[in-house]
């Protein structure tokens, strides 16, 4: 069964309000990539391993614990 998805519009301040510096990148979490998309965590990082083809080098990054 196809799950209906509920469209929720997001600002560019509700990215803005995301966005931190990191290693001299602006980046986003994964955990604030679901959030503006509606969906848990680990959804965003399946489709990631799930098709790693889609996503430009570099678009994803892991952190140290220190970070």
């Amino acid at each position: 069964m196809k799950r209906e998805l509920d469209f929720i519009p997001v600002s560019t301040l509700d990215v803005e309000e995301r966005m931190i510096v990191l290693r001299q990148q602006t980046i986003l979490l994964d955990c604030d990539v679901a959030a503006l998309y509606g969906v848990k965590t680990r959804e965003i990082n399946q489709a990631l391993r799930n098709n790693p083809n889609k996503f430009p080098p570099g678009y994803v990054f892991l952190l140290y614990d220190e970070e």
